[in-house]
């Protein structure tokens, strides 16, 4: 009987020891261990976010997060004092001396901002399309840091435009994952602006446009009006009085350019069926393709008109042979037709008096 409760005493013991040592490798595995970089989404730092196997005390705040976006740079020291302080003992430090923390958050763009108003104020209040608008805004529109929460687009919720004063001011909200909504405003001016052609230097009237006298560049819709030139259109075109330079060209600033000029020595050309003739000529006045102008025949020293057709060339009309004048005709079928028309009422006459 001693033997056996002996016996049952050494199995407990043996089976509590088990146990006991078991349960300290479970707590030695267990054991918090520091980490080296820390990530964190929201406005502070809690315990469970710097250490493996915070256990219970995990959910607590034991710092404030850096600003969204940004790293920041804690002392191993300072965070295991603060880890005490909370009865977490016994942190495996891994030798560190300092742990970054880094604050999850979503960038969004100037330039995305920028479009994103321009396009809530597109055909509004007669604006334009949203590529031709320039906006100035209060402030100085930079690239911002939501909350990493935040994943919806800017909606606009008001919008607010003075087509007189060129004013705008619009909402944005931004829904995010937890259902809450951020809402940002943003305040300015918008011009409509069109591309133009700008000389870049100054010209005189008559002068003919060369590529290297034009640029391009954005000017107020305002500014130049409807009738506002391309590039393409002034090079090569003549412009009709004296323009400054940086001044932006307009279609009534432009003309083709004077193939003749006055006092110029041009070519007269007759031409007509079978007949092809050059004379030399002066012209008395300036043309461009398609002007009829005065020139005088220097063989004849007559005054003719005629029309330019190129560089120094002016065409000449060559009457072509006269037919007889349809009057004349129609008098000869009528005065054949006349004898006729009497003998036929001669005739019925002369049956009435039988």
């Amino acid at each position: 009987m001693k033997f056996r409760s002996l016996l049952l005493a050494t199995t407990l013991l043996a089976f509590g020891a088990t146990a006991v040592l078991g349960q300290s490798r479970n707590e030695v595995l267990a054991s918090p261990v520091l980490r080296a970089n820390v990530t964190v989404s929201s406005d502070v730092v809690r315990i469970g976010d710097v250490i493996d196997n915070a256990g219970p005390a995990a959910p607590i705040a034991i710092y404030r997060a850096p600003d969204l976006g940004t790293v920041g740079s804690l002392p191993v020291a300072k965070v295991i004092a603060a880890l005490r302080a909370h009865q977490v003992i016994g942190v495996d430090t891994r030798e560190l001396t300092d742990i970054t923390v880094t604050r999850l958050s979503r960038s969004l763009d100037g330039k995305e901002i920028e479009n994103q108003v321009a396009l809530a104020l597109a055909h509004r209040n007669g604006l334009g399309d949203a590529a031709n608008l320039t906006l100035t805004f209060d402030r100085d529109v930079q690239t911002m840091q939501l909350d990493a929460a935040t994943s919806g687009a800017l909606e606009p919720v008001a919008t607010r435009f003075d087509a007189r004063s060129g004013r705008f001011d619009i909402t944005f909200a931004i829904g995010s994952d937890t259902g809450a909504s951020t809402k940002l405003r943003f305040t300015g001016t918008a011009v409509e602006t069109v591309e133009a052609a700008v000389l870049a230097r100054s010209v005189d009237s008559k002068e003919v446009l060369k590529a290297s006298d034009v640029v391009i560049e954005r000017r107020p819709k305002s500014e130049v009006g409807n009738d506002v030139a391309s590039r393409d259109r002034a090079v090569g075109m003549q412009v009709r009085r004296q323009l400054r330079s940086g001044q932006a060209l307009r279609i009534a600033d432009l003309a083709k350019p004077d193939l003749v000029t006055r006092d110029q020595a041009v070519t007269l050309v007759y031409e007509s069926s079978g007949l092809y003739l050059t004379i030399r000529g002066k012209a008395i006045e300036n043309g461009t393709e398609g002007d009829v102008v005065n020139v005088i025949n220097l063989q004849s020293k007559r005054t003719v008109s005629g029309v330019v057709v190129g560089r120094g060339q002016v065409a000449v009309a060559v009457p072509g042979p006269r037919l007889p004048p349809t009057e004349k005709l129609s008098d000869k079928v009528s005065q054949a037709a006349a004898p006729v028309a009497i003998a036929a009422n001669e005739s019925t006459v002369s049956r009435k008096a039988e």
